[in-house]
This record gives C-alpha cells, sequence and structure tokens, in this order.
C-alpha cells in the first residue's frame, strides 16, 4: 500500500478516537496536506507527505511515513508518522 484515505490514516495514527472524528476534523478545514488545507475526507495521502493538524491544544506536525490495513495499539500508531512539531521528543 501506498496510498491511504485521509480521514482512515488519522484514525489508524490515532489522532482521532473513531474514523468519523477524522472526517469532521478534516471538512471543518482543521487539516493542511504539504500546506494546503484539505476538506476532502477521502483524498489520498503518500508517504513523505506533511500533515499540520490544528487541534485543540495546539498545532501538531506529522510526516507519513507507513500505512496500516487496521488499527493498533499506540505503538504502531507511531510507527505510521514522524512527529515534525516543535518540542516532540
Amino acid at each position: 500500500m501506498d496510498r491511504q484515505r485521509l480521514d482512515k490514516w488519522l484514525w489508524h495514527a490515532r489522532v482521532v478516537k473513531a474514523r468519523t472524528s477524522a472526517a469532521a476534523l478534516v471538512e471543518r478545514g482543521h487539516v493542511r496536506i504539504n500546506g494546503v488545507r484539505e476538506t476532502s475526507p477521502g483524498h489520498a495521502v503518500k508517504s513523505g507527505d506533511v500533515i499540520t493538524l490544528a487541534l485543540d491544544r495546539g498545532v501538531r506536525l506529522m510526516k507519513v511515513v507507513g500505512f496500516s490495513e487496521r488499527r493498533g495499539d499506540a505503538t504502531a500508531a507511531r510507527g505510521l508518522y514522524e512527529d515534525l512539531t516543535e518540542g516532540a521528543g
């Protein structure tokens, strides 16, 4: 797999608790891909894309590095992205 729906990827990466929440986040304009606002939950993301999320606690930058067929635990989710947020450790 070299691409995945944005809402599905956000759910698999455990950014949100439900896929419907991921879709709503995208539709409300809180997600950018490579600096461009995306409002379609079905938009395909590929490896290397940088996702900017405006969440209630601030802004989060994530670089897509992998995909998953299923939603796994938190450890598996961390393998799907590189956290580029300032101060991320």
